[in-house]
């Protein structure tokens, strides 16, 4: 059994075929870490779209102002809103943007990073140092290769719900 440290950084991401375990790396990005915790918390990742999933690159979601597909969804909105939660700061490092890996999405400002995210289907090594990196998926990677492609796709996948595995 995992300590309780572990299970607090600790993120289960259910996708319609299972759970997504990611672990969080306070040590690497604490800010990023802390505002992932904090809206799964809330409940505001639950539902929210895949709204940009890219054959080899990457999968991205976690607009939660226009990506929940439960309410108001407009799959051409979703990808231009965060939180009402202010922006992160960058906090790049040296640890790269491997396959399995979760980045935070941002505009072409690197402190603009809030609530989006994407897990890297590859390494994207060419991102790394310009994105913040601040957790790995250590199971359920295949459910994430099975996430349905598209920019947007005509009928996204979802995360079902996103918990801290302390609390579940």
């Amino acid at each position: 059994m995992a300590d309780t440290k572990d299970l607090e950084n600790t993120i289960l991401v259910e996708l319609k075929d299972g759970t997504v375990t990611i672990e969080l790396l306070p040590d690497v990005a604490p800010k990023h870490c802390e505002r992932m915790k904090e809206l799964a918390r809330s409940g505001a990742y639950d539902n929210v779209a895949f709204h940009r999933v890219i054959d080899g690159f990457m999968a991205q979601t976690g607009d939660v102002a226009n990506g929940n597909m439960e309410k108001d969804f407009n799959i051409r909105a979703a990808g231009t809103g965060g939180s009402s939660l202010p922006d992160l700061p960058a906090e790049f490092s040296g640890v790269p943007h491997d396959r399995g890996t979760l980045g935070a999405a941002r505009s072409q400002n690197p402190d603009s990073a809030n609530s989006q995210f994407f897990i890297n289907f590859a390494d994207n090594h060419f991102l790394n140092r310009q994105y913040t990196v601040y957790g790995r998926v250590t199971s359920g990677m295949e459910l994430v290769d099975g996430i349905t492609r598209g920019e947007p796709a005509p009928a996204p996948d979802r995360m079902i719900s996103v918990k801290v595995a302390a609390d579940a």
